[in-house]
């Protein structure tokens, strides 16, 4: 296997807390999804393992949501410790920009630019071109400019 299972962890751990908002929820599902990936009699190395890994932390979260039966993008309680009040407001300015933006925005972004994640392997876990996948990410970018643009953040 070729990716470096520690970095993909923390960036699956950071795609599941996302999508959960609690963290040892986010771990569990972490877990979960390597345990699923690398106990799979059915995945073959086609060079698609990242897309195949968020594929089950997807559907892992997907599943947890339903059982918990709350929106899965409930606002964040604000940050502990020292952080400065500039920013404090910058980053709950971010978070009121994000909320008004898409589920799919929101998605697009935390894997791209959070996570790092390459657009061919976006384009294959929401199964549209690279192309497509490039001028969405774009789209939900310019989009949240907008929102900033509206908070007044620069």
């Amino acid at each position: 296997m070729s990716m470096d299972l520690e970095e993909q962890y923390d960036r699956l751990y950071r795609y599941c807390y996302f999508k959960v908002r609690q963290r040892e929820t986010a771990e569990d599902i972490t877990q979960e999804a390597f345990l699923r990936f690398l106990e799979s009699s059915h995945y073959v190395n086609t060079g698609k393992a990242m897309q195949y890994l968020y594929t089950i932390a997807r559907h892992l979260c997907v599943d947890e949501s339903r059982r918990r039966r709350t929106d899965v993008l409930d606002e964040e309680a604000a940050d502990e410790g020292a952080c400065t009040e500039d920013r404090l407001l910058t980053g709950i300015s971010v978070r009121a920009a994000l909320a008004k933006l898409e589920e799919t925005d929101r998605e697009l972004l935390l894997l791209r630019y959070v996570n790092e994640v390459p657009v061919s392997v976006i384009a294959g876990l929401i199964g549209i071109s690279r192309f497509a996948a490039y001028r969405r990410i774009s789209q939900a970018a310019k989009r949240l400019r907008e929102q900033l643009g509206k908070e007044d953040i620069s």
